[in-house]
């Protein structure tokens, strides 16, 4: 098969050329392109108005496409003229959990499946949680802007302003047990907490050592630390407001490394502000027209990052990886794993 594989700035074509190497070694033609960041264009047409964070231009790529069976992306526009421009195209793949830049609607109408990559960055953004808990634990946050105004200890003995906390002994409450919620579970109990977990759309295999909670105020009276792993949805859009802040235990922890939705702002800075909660660590908050730092930065127990919990080159080689395997898998007629529009294939 012809294979076209499209890096861009966040996932060069380094990150795919060891996993697809193995399907040149398979015998498939194998071509990179590294898209020309300066390239932009002007959504016009409605199939360039589905799609949202591409990168390139959807011409770039057209000016590859010709004889293409498979085409592997990251972040490139992938619209109907990307998919007419190959009249052999026979399979899409995305380096991406939700594949927002590629016009899934018509994907599907050409009976084109397309693949994947759900979890790739499960690993990461539990590595971020469980370091944000540590980091709030500990007040790790005051302690380093105690340095940032000049400060300095000048003794061990005063160091006793800054005694934490371990993570030991302390109760976890997920909202959300998926792929990421579940490895936040277990690096939480490695570390020797108690795990509880909220989802009424998952069913928690015994034997995992987590306690699953059949509601989420039962989950908020037991946790010190609640951190989120569940995606927006309009049932629980800003599920964690004003009397959601209430309920948690006083001086609790909350955790954000999901979907900024899930929060309402002007409640947790309330809840912070009071000193009900013990202190926030996020890593999604929404966007704000207001220049600046940002106004939870006020508070001394408050860590923020700006969304890179899954920005991690493991993460962007267990992408390609994951697309590779799927490509193997669709050349030698396997079912595909991570298949989005089964309806393509009458599924």
């Amino acid at each position: 098969m012809r294979i076209l594989v499209v890096g861009d700035f966040f996932m060069p074509v380094c990150y795919f050329q060891e996993s697809f190497d193995a399907l040149t070694k398979e015998g498939h033609d194998v071509e990179y392109l590294q898209i020309d960041p300066e390239r932009t264009f002007q959504p016009t047409t409605p199939s360039e108005l589905r799609i949202k964070e591409y990168l390139g231009t959807p011409a770039e790529v057209c000016e590859h496409m010709e004889g293409v069976e498979v085409l592997a992306v990251q972040g490139a526009a992938v619209t109907d003229g990307v998919l007419d421009a190959s009249a052999k195209l026979q399979l899409v793949s995305c380096a991406r959990g939700g594949p927002v830049n590629v016009d899934v609607a018509a994907v599907t109408a050409r009976g084109l499946p397309l693949v994947n990559s759900p979890g790739k960055n499960a690993e990461g953004v539990a590595d971020q949680a469980i370091a944000f808990m540590i980091m709030l634990a500990r007040g790790f946050p005051a302690a380093q802007r105690f340095l940032e105004e000049g400060n300095q200890l000048k003794d061990n003995w005063e160091g006793a302003k800054f005694i934490g906390s371990d993570l030991r002994r302390h109760t976890l409450g997920l909202v959300g047990f998926g792929l990421i919620g579940h490895q936040v579970a277990r690096r939480a109990l490695a570390f020797g907490m108690r795990v509880i977990a909220y989802d009424p759309y998952a069913e928690i295999e015994s034997g995992l050592g987590v306690e699953q909670v059949p509601s989420l105020d039962e989950l908020l009276g037991e946790a010190h630390f609640v951190s989120l792993h569940a995606r927006t949805t309009k049932e629980n859009l800003n599920m964690f407001g004003a009397a959601t802040f209430a309920k948690m235990r006083e001086g609790a922890f909350l955790v954000n490394t999901a979907r900024e939705d899930l929060v309402d702002e002007d409640a947790l800075d309330a809840a912070l502000a009071s000193g009900h909660l013990g202190g926030a660590a996020l890593d999604v908050v929404r966007h704000s027209s207001e220049a600046g730092r940002h106004r939870f930065l006020r508070h001394p127990n408050v860590v923020m990052t700006p969304h890179v919990g899954g920005n991690t080159h493991e993460t962007l080689f267990q992408g390609a990886e994951m697309l590779a395997a799927e490509i193997h898998r669709f050349a030698v007629c396997e079912p595909l794993l991570y298949l989005v529009n089964k309806e393509a294939l009458g599924l």
